[in-house]
């Protein structure tokens, strides 16, 4: 008796592409389990194609003990009448049903076995991936990764709701066949994605149900929702039912969000591809099919894409589908309401869905993408190409009915900067829209080189009252395809290429292309293709691509840092040379700048470096500049009398022992830090070996408090003598901003103000979380905050500033002008601070700096618990805070709704947090500090200079 019987189906009407391939694939798979007791049992139609039953046969000749072939009765046709027979031929005392061309991993039935043995689990499941594109590359969907992120046993269904309201159940799992037949579970017959159907059923009906981490099938082909549209509306609908019947009225609605998203947004995505009788086919059955209402919890877009296919606008799913793919494109004319409500949909229709929150109201004619449709490309006389479209006008704003304008059609080479350009003959305003028509000699005019220049892009410029705009001229694929060529005369003769073809790129805009059409140039591409690829050739690109991996080899951080311990660090010191890096060089700041200022203040004669990464923008212009782990950056390191920085010079490098090592550091501690933290006392013995030899490079590590002492300080292992009790330099600043502010006014503001362009009789909130990450490159990171709401509340009054983590970035929604500014890539913070009114931040240092200006603070941390259980952190928020904590976006908006008495309340809360974490901060710092280590260099008396010719070294 085998432990796991795997049915597999050959032959059923609706079965999945490949055929023989697909039951091949399948079928190995099971034999190649690690599992012996496993079983392929393979059931065949009546009606399956000879190729299929010869595969079958071949394979069941070659392992009989282990491939069994039923030969279902003549009536069972679909594919869930042939899993059924599957299911009464099981012999195993686990079922698991594989789909057409669906592999097995090597140890799925183990791993599924062994999960349904040790939970006595009636139905084991785990994750799945699915062919993603043409090239046949595999992706989980993304749901999978919170579902599967751990082994686990539900006692019921409903304590893993994605079971149902995904997809999740529809492979990668199997039953134990005593509760198969116990519960009567069966596969829809008269359904063709019975699978949809048969899982959340069977979820439903057994009891204990195991979740395995593992991956368990691969290969799993995408639905053709164009094609099965009907059906997968069924299989849905049926699933929402039996959650009905359930008493889940909860998980219906869960389960339509997710069916919205997970297959009628895809179609829409996929319109652009489809030929147009097909487009017009789908969006008149969806018509007929959609018939409930679309999920207000969709995305804007989302919801005008499922509004318009429900409707059965073929032409104006066509543009949602674009609009998905570019949301910040405008792809109809917009209606605003009496409530400033913006929909989509022009004047006298009724707006599909509310857009408001794309912002698309916020920008003007010439800041705004539009899109463009073209209409017609055709050959029009004298050989030329005739190309006619519409350019959408959003309905606020671009120009007047009868404004004059010109547009002008241009053709771009890829890549490159060559340009043709071509007078549009007709622009007309109809209304909603700008019509254009251009013809375009491409063959006389377009003379591309005919090597790198053979893809030209096309955009049409439209011009009104001295605005631009520059836009794309979108279509589907099958608007062009095989629809006009012309001749092509590229400089290096026709052999290159003949013909100018118009095509459609992936990402459904027109282009031209040259292609070899005629013989002598189809056989001078064939030839240049045997000389590039015969075995010579192949031989020397192997050479070349050898040599190229030597070379960046030579430049890679794994040659470079032994290169830099093992002889650059033998250099002889250059005296008076100083290395500044902040931040790990992205910006120009922090207390580094600060020491930076105060030697030119003093005219030392030290000659600075700058460290950058990745752009050298917004660093001195006077400074000597350096690209971080260029090899002239190590030169610099190695030569270097100081090193100056706030984060850490990279870990691999060894300090020489001419060289002093100044740590400003950038910022007190509230979460456990160096190795106090749990993710470090995890770590391995050469791991915390390497963070404990970088440590022992410092010489001086600035303070300013004994809390940092009592944290920082014996968190890194510090010894007493290396501790300079300065205070931050980059927080001299803040007490300069405040004796300013208390003895003269808040205003006039700095500068920065001004080139923000804040509004003095507004408030100006910073909103500064704390880094949520690892150790990596950076990556981008969703705000708590929602900035749009917090604009639509506080805008008239309030401006505010968002400033992501340096190793973080957040993409911001468009709001009204002057609510929110994004000053994420702003070099200095505490530039920052001096212009700000109120701070909200979570865990971030910034707190410990800002109270130094004795101005309100409110703490958005609606996570602390969790932050505090999983980073650790040096004291109690809540009793500590220097202003009030908030867990909710309700709360935070209270707070700054009634800033005044929150401010009198938490006063001298403020003072005394401003005191403990900031005692040696008296705006002297960075006076002291060069005292302090630059003070040998002032000695000797010499001047500060700077090494002009080398700004932006260093590759």
């Amino acid at each position: 008796m085998s432990d796991v019987s795997c049915v597999i189906t050959g032959g059923g009407d609706g079965e999945g592409p490949g055929g023989a391939d697909a039951l091949r694939a399948s079928v190995e798979s099971v034999l190649g389990q690690s599992m012996r007791a496993a079983e392929a049992l393979v059931v065949l139609a009546s009606a399956a194609d000879p190729a299929v039953r010869t595969a079958a046969r071949t394979l069941a000749a070659r392992a009989p003990e282990r491939v069994r072939l039923v030969h279902a009765d003549p009536a069972a046709r679909t594919t869930g009448a042939l899993r059924n027979a599957g299911l009464d031929a099981a012999a195993g005392r686990y079922v698991l049903v594989l789909g057409s061309g669906e592999r097995l991993q090597k140890h799925a039935c183990r791993n599924l076995w062994q999960a349904g043995e040790t939970s006595r689990a009636d139905l084991i499941a785990g994750r799945w991936s699915r062919i993603a594109d043409e090239s046949g590359k595999e992706r989980e969907p993304s749901w999978q990764r919170e579902l599967f992120a751990r082994s686990r046993t539900l006692s019921r269904f409903t304590e893993a709701p994605e079971l149902v309201v995904r997809d999740a159940l529809v492979t990668g799992f199997c039953l134990r066949r005593e509760a198969v037949r116990r519960h009567g579970l069966r596969y829809e017959e008269d359904l063709a994605h019975g699978e949809i159907l048969f899982g959340p059923i069977a979820a439903a009906s057994v009891g204990r149900i195991a979740l395995v981490r593992r991956l368990i099938v691969t290969g799993r082909a995408v639905p053709d929702r164009a094609r099965d549209l009907i059906s997968l509306v069924e299989a849905h609908r049926r699933v929402a039912n039996t959650l009905l019947a359930h008493g889940l009225p909860e998980l219906r609605e869960e389960r339509e969000k997710a069916f919205h998203r997970d297959h009628l947004v895809p179609l829409v995505r996929s319109f652009p591809a489809l030929p147009a009788v097909r487009r017009d086919r789908v969006a008149a059955a969806a018509a007929r099919t959609l018939t409930g209402p679309v999920p207000p919890e969709l995305p804007p877009l989302e919801r005008v894409a499922v509004s318009l296919l429900g409707r059965g606008d073929a032409e104006g799913v066509l543009a949602a589908a674009y609009a998905l793919s570019r949301p910040a494109t405008v792809c109809a004319p917009l209606t605003t309401g009496a409530d400033g409500r913006v929909g989509w949909g022009g004047e006298g229709e009724e707006p599909v869905a509310d857009i408001t929150e794309l912002g698309h109201q916020y920008r003007r004619f010439g800041e705004m993408r539009l899109m463009n449709r073209l209409t017609r490309c055709a050959a029009a006389d004298g050989g030329r190409l005739l190309l006619e479209g519409r350019l959408v006008l959003p309905g606020h704003t671009g120009p007047a009915p009868g404004a004059p304008l010109t547009a002008t059609l241009e053709f771009r080479a890829r890549g490159g900067a060559r340009a043709v350009a071509f007078p549009a003959e007709v622009v007309r305003h109809d209304g909603t829209g700008i019509t254009w028509r251009a013809r375009a000699d491409v063959a006389r005019r377009l003379r591309p080189v005919g090597v790198r220049d053979t893809a030209w892009d096309a955009r049409l410029t439209v011009e009104a009252d001295g605005v631009r705009s520059v836009s794309d001229l979108f279509a589907p694929r099958d608007q062009v395809a095989g629809a006009v060529r012309f001749a092509a005369r590229p400089r290096l003769g026709r052999l290159a290429g003949d013909t100018w073809e118009p095509y459609i790129t992936v990402k459904d805009h027109f282009a031209l292309r040259l292609a070899a059409r005629r013989r002598p140039a189809r056989t001078a591409h064939r030839l240049i293709r045997y000389a590039t690829h015969f075995r010579p050739a192949r031989k020397a690109k192997l050479l070349v691509r050898a040599l190229r991996g030597r070379l960046d080899r030579y430049r890679s951080r794994g040659f470079k840092a032994p290169a830099y311990n093992t002889w650059l660090t033998r250099l002889p010191v250059r005296r008076g040379s100083v290395v500044f890096e902040s931040h790990m060089g992205t910006c120009y700041g922090d207390s580094p700048r600060a020491l930076y200022e105060e030697i030119r203040r003093q005219g030392l004669k030290l000659h600075a470096t700058w460290s950058y990464d990745p752009s050298p923008a917004g660093f001195p212009d006077g400074a000597r500049l350096v690209r971080r782990w260029s090899w002239r950056y190590l030169w610099a390191l190695a030569r270097a009398e100081y090193w100056v920085d706030n984060q850490g010079f990279p870990q691999h490098l060894r300090k020489p022992r001419h060289t002093t090592y100044l740590q400003t550091w950038h910022g007190s501690a509230y979460k456990r830090m160096g190795f106090d933290e749990t993710r470090v006392r995890l770590q391995n013995a050469p791991q915390r070996e390497r963070l404990q030899q970088a440590v022992d490079r410092f010489d001086h590590f600035l303070v300013r408090s004994e809390h940092d002492v009592n944290t920082l300080a014996r968190a890194y292992r510090l010894p007493e003598e290396r501790l300079l009790r300065t205070g931050y330099p980059r927080n001299d600043a803040l007490i300069a901003e405040r004796t300013r502010a208390e003895t003269e006014g808040r205003l006039p503001r700095p500068p920065l103000a001004g080139e923000l362009g804040l509004d003095d009789h507004k408030k100006t909130v910073l909103y500064a979380p704390t880094f949520r990450g690892g150790p990596g490159k950076q990556r981008k990171s969703r705000l708590l905050l929602d900035v749009r709401e917090f604009a639509e509340r506080f805008g008239d009054t309030h401006t505010l500033l968002v400033r992501a983590h340096y190793l973080e970035s957040a993409r911001l929604p468009v709001c009204p002008p002057g609510t929110v500014v994004d000053v994420s890539r702003h070099h200095d913070v505490s530039e920052l601070l001096a212009i700000t009114d109120v701070l909200v931040t979570d865990y971030s240092s910034i707190m410990f700096d800002f109270a130094l200006l004795d101005r309100p603070v409110v703490l958005f941390a609606p996570d602390l618990e969790a932050y505090a259980a999983e980073r650790g952190s040096y004291f109690d928020l809540r009793e500590q805070a220097p202003g009030p904590v908030t867990a909710t976006q309700e709360e935070l908006f209270a707070a700054l709704a009634e800033l005044k008495k929150s401010d009198t309340r938490y006063a001298d809360q403020r003072r005394s947090f401003a005191g403990k974490f900031g005692a040696h901060d008296r705006g002297d710092a960075a006076r002291a500090t060069v005292a302090a280590v630059f003070g040998t260099a002032a000695s000797r008396g010499v001047r500060h200079t700077t090494d002009h010719h080398d700004r932006g070294a260093g590759r």
